[in-house]
């Protein structure tokens, strides 16, 4: 596996080494690893730990692809045939060279929207970087995968996607899922030890794991070996061709509206024209109605709206990612607003995940705790009385168990208590050290040989510790089991209690007394764990050493407090106004999660809790009856949460869930939203999810979800503002032939300034319209209706007819008012009175239609500075037109006298007039 080092030479391949050899080769120590400054160096030698994009698309495909739109293309047939019009009229094509130059800027301007929108996503992708756990100067440390070096020494444990390929130095019950380079869906059982000759294939090379596959069980120690595009992955990713983005439903509707406009568009042109040619008997006037039909044609097309789309997809991914929500998949930011049910796990998302230890209870004592976090200062307090634990050799044992049996590590980093690995576990970490046994001293007397991981299918972890007796160890045997896990599974497995005095049967009364204390604890909202232990004589080997779990001692229990987040309640309050129903599923025992669950607002009391045992009994159809009332589900499996969801979604409800371990990743892919813990979740876990919590917080995902009925609103918003506006400008136009006035009221030039800047800049403004106030007070919006449903498509008809009407008639008022006898100025004004009145009737549309029901004086301007900029903007704009000689040459307009602009601003204004005029009747009727 060359590295292309100078500085490391590597001979053979690492997985023909043995472990020690490797680590001489890349200069490292198991214990210590490697230096700061070894890194440093490497990481200048080897660059980051990243797959590099080998064919994505270059700067000329982006652009040439904007040119791909059937609107665009349809915009150049108009120019060429306007051009072929201005030849033979011996005219200079001013019309042609200006569409093609609007036709270009439009490109361009998605070109530059979609650019930003690929180096934002790329940017969100590079915030998702996976943290490891890495041996670096002797301690162990968290970094972003990204940095790792050849020569780190690695940790991998269940759930962790491997983030280099690396040469194994300890392998416990560790199981890879290599399907990514292999295929092979079956998880390879590795040996750290195993030796290989150098013609063994990738998917037999059993002491070497490689980046991208999956931890699915076990945990073990390995030397990275080879990073980025060095890996076995990043030679694969070297011959990947570039595979192009899927386009999002919203998007792909947006292409069926532009097929339909197109489409419809060109049916219009043949039947002005047929009819031109019925009507006056001849070909005479093919000329002007080929003029006409351009400019139709023209006015159907929303020139600005692709662009729109694409600035509005790319500032609510930048917006989620502030409310600390990644989103993975674009689709997922158009979905969210549809989303009725949100299930929740309840540990870290729904609680704040600072797991504290606040019971203890033995056979016969129980012991209060005290302190706050992480910190392993506090009091043991047994009847209101401070104790020491340690004295009770039951407690002791506790203790000790809870230690031994553990995982995670304790660290002090600039003054403050951290945990490295799960909560709980760092729970039991601290406890045992306020009480004063700490791990590194103990690891001199309890030497860890062996393990069973924990398994959601049997809800324990055990491990076995050789002791050793001249260092003070509390067991007789030379091998003791110790055992926690949830209080059932460990009683389950226990036959004997450890009281003071001696050791006593498991009685079915003891056994009753014991669940009843685990009830009590878990009603006050604890996370209780059960531990236990069993002196070995001998320990098995492989899978036999699971059946070690049997005939345990019952030492006692630990009651852990995960306090509900305080922002949990106010998220589940705007969850039920907003018609969305929070689901809590989680493992612990169903008091623990009752008793969190009203709380915050879930469950009520007398509500019923499904278990993981209930739901193994019930049939689909059974469940499918009983998701629709139940808020809460406990001791639930992952694979449990695969049927919930699927019992959701034929109940036609659409689901988001969270997860954060590999066997929830089902889940994830099943539900309409996979979100993903950015803190606590597995690299397994994310790349299932349409989105990722970097704060592993409920209220983001409520907050993701108003989000995305935000930006869906503001989708609509402009998209009936912007088509709204294009139906007016047909049928102004399309009248002008039908009144007998001479001309064209509009040409093409002027509808492509009208739909790219008057609707255009407006129309950008709206995407960045804030929350309606009762955007979380509405239901959910179905995810398969049409972008015009809900009144949508009527509004724009209705509008449309009523800025056609105002239009028209300015129109024949105008143009008999410019043919007047004694008239001085230039009979062509009428068609500039139309074009202004056209374009300032749009400013007004812009802020009335801001709001479905709330009147425009009734909405706080501050709160949309870029809409009123964009309104004034416009209308500069629109006055340098007429007022400019060289612009108002070039689009042929004729300046405007006072008494004439006047005139416009005032029949313009009618149109606000009547949006405003619209709510007032629809409130009235509500009212009513």
């Amino acid at each position: 596996m060359a590295l292309g080092s100078t500085s490391l030479l590597v001979q053979a391949p690492s997985y023909t080494l043995s472990g020690s050899q490797v680590l001489d080769q890349y200069h490292s120590d198991r214990h210590q690893g490697l230096g700061s400054a070894q890194v440093e160096q490497r990481q200048a030698e080897f660059g980051l730990n990243m797959l590099q994009e080998v064919r994505g698309r270059t700067t000329w495909q982006l652009l040439l692809d904007q040119f791909k739109n059937i609107m665009l293309l349809m915009l150049i047939a108009v120019a060429v045939v306007s051009l072929v019009l201005d030849l033979q009229d011996r005219q200079f094509p001013k019309d042609a060279i200006a569409i093609m130059s609007i036709v270009i800027l439009n490109g361009w301007l998605g070109f530059v929207q979609e650019s930003r929108a690929e180096k934002a996503l790329a940017a969100l992708k590079s915030m998702s970087s996976p943290r490891v756990r890495v041996l670096r100067e002797g301690r162990e440390q968290e970094v972003e995968a990204q940095y790792l070096v050849p020569g780190d020494i690695l940790y991998l444990e269940a759930g962790v996607r491997v983030p280099a390929d690396a040469r194994l130095l300890e392998a416990i019950n560790l199981q890879i899922r290599e399907s990514a380079l292999t295929g092979e869906s079956e998880a390879v059982v590795k040996n750290a030890a195993a030796e290989l000759s150098l013609e063994t294939s990738l998917g037999d090379r059993v002491n070497t794991v490689y980046q991208g596959t999956e931890v699915v069980q076990g945990r073990g120690w390995a030397v990275v070996v080879a990073t980025g595009m060095a890996t076995e992955l990043g030679k694969i990713a070297a011959l990947l061709q570039g595979v192009e983005a899927e386009p999002t439903p919203l998007q792909q509707r947006m292409g069926e509206l532009g097929n339909v406009l197109v489409s419809g568009s060109l049916v219009l042109v043949a039947l002005v024209v047929l009819g031109g040619v019925l009507r006056t008997g001849s070909f005479a006037a093919v000329d002007e109605l080929l003029e006409v039909s351009l400019s139709m044609a023209v006015a159907v097309v929303p020139e600005g709206l692709p662009a729109v789309i694409t600035v509005t997809l790319a500032l609510g991914t930048q917006r989620m990612v502030r409310r600390q929500a990644l989103i993975r998949r674009l689709p997922a930011v158009e979905t969210l607003g549809s989303v009725t049910t949100i299930c929740s796990d309840k540990t870290g998302t729904l609680t704040q995940n600072k797991m504290v230890a606040q019971k203890l209870v033995t056979w016969d004592r129980a012991y209060a705790v005290s302190g706050v976090g992480y910190d392993p200062t506090g009091e043991f307090l047994h009847a209101g009385e401070p104790t020491v634990p340690l004295q009770d050799p039951v407690a002791r044992r506790l203790l000790l168990a809870g230690v031994l049996c553990n995982d995670a590590a304790l660290q002090r980093d600039q003054g403050h208590w951290a945990i490295l690995g799960d909560p709980t576990e760092g729970a039991l970490r601290v406890l045992g050290q306020k009480a004063g046994l700490e791990a590194a001293a103990l690891s001199h007397t309890y030497t860890r040989i062996a393990e069973v991981p924990f398994s959601s299918e049997r809800k324990q972890m055990s491990v076995v510790c050789r002791t050793d007796p001249s260092q003070g160890s509390d067991f007789a045997m030379d091998q003791v089991l110790f055992s926690k896990g949830s209080p059932e599974a460990i009683l389950a497995c226990s036959d004997r209690i450890c009281s003071p005095g001696d050791l006593i049967p498991l009685t079915p009364q003891c056994r009753d007394r014991l669940l009843q204390q685990n009830q009590e604890l878990a009603a006050q909202g604890l996370r209780v764990l059960g531990v236990a232990y069993r002196p070995l004589s001998h320990v098995p080997d492989g899978e036999k050493l699971a059946d070690c779990e049997s005939h345990l001692i019952w030492l006692g229990m630990v009651g852990i407090l995960d306090p509900a987040r305080p922002e949990a309640k106010l998220a589940v309050e705007r969850c039920r106004q907003a018609g969305i129903r929070p689901v809590m599923i989680t493992g612990d025992h169903q008091l623990t999660a009752l008793a969190i669950a009203q709380e915050i607002g879930i469950a009520q009391p007398g509500d019923r809790v499904l278990r993981g045992q209930d739901l193994e009994t019930l049939t689909p159809e059974a469940l499918e009856r009983e998701v629709e009332h139940v808020n809460v589900y406990a001791r639930v499996a992952p694979e449990h949460k695969l049927k919930i969801v699927q019992a959701l979604q034929r109940r036609h409800e659409f689901v988001a869930m969270t997860g954060d371990g590999v066997n929830d990743a089902p889940a994830l892919k099943q539900a309409d939203i996979g979100i993903a813990m950015g803190i606590t979740g597995t690299d397994v876990s994310k790349e299932a999810s349409d989105m990722v919590l970097l704060d592993d917080n409920f209220a983001t995902i409520v907050a993701a979800t108003e989000e995305g009925r935000v930006i869906y609103g503001n989708i609509r918003r402009f998209v009936k503002y912007i088509l709204g506006s294009n139906i007016g400008e047909v049928i102004t136009v399309a009248a002008a032939p039908l009144l007998g006035l001479g001309g064209v009221p509009l040409s093409p030039l002027q509808i492509l300034w009208m739909n790219l800047v008057t609707d255009g800049l407006p129309a950008l403004a709206l995407a960045v319209e804030p929350a309606d106030c009762n955007v979380m007070r509405q239901p959910p919006r179905d995810p398969r209706e049409s972008i015009f449903a809900r009144g949508l498509g009527w509004y724009m008809v209705r509008v449309g007819l009523v800025l056609a009407i105002l239009s028209i008639g300015l129109m024949s008022w105008a143009y008999g008012y410019t043919h007047a006898p004694g008239y001085g100025g230039d009979p062509d004004t009428w068609k500039t009175m139309v074009f202004t009145t056209l374009c300032l009737a749009q400013m007004g549309h812009a802020l009335a239609v801001r709001s479905e029901h709330q009147l425009t004086y009734q909405l706080d301007p501050r709160t949309n500075p870029y809409l009123w900029g964009a309104i004034f903007m416009t209308t500069a704009l629109q006055l340098l037109l007429l007022y400019v000689p060289a612009l108002r040459t070039f689009f042929g307009v004729t300046p405007l006298g006072w008494v004439e602009l006047g005139v416009c601003l005032g029949v313009s204004s009618l149109m606000f007039i009547w949006i405003e005029l619209e709510k007032v009747f629809l409130r009235g009727r509500m009212v009513r």
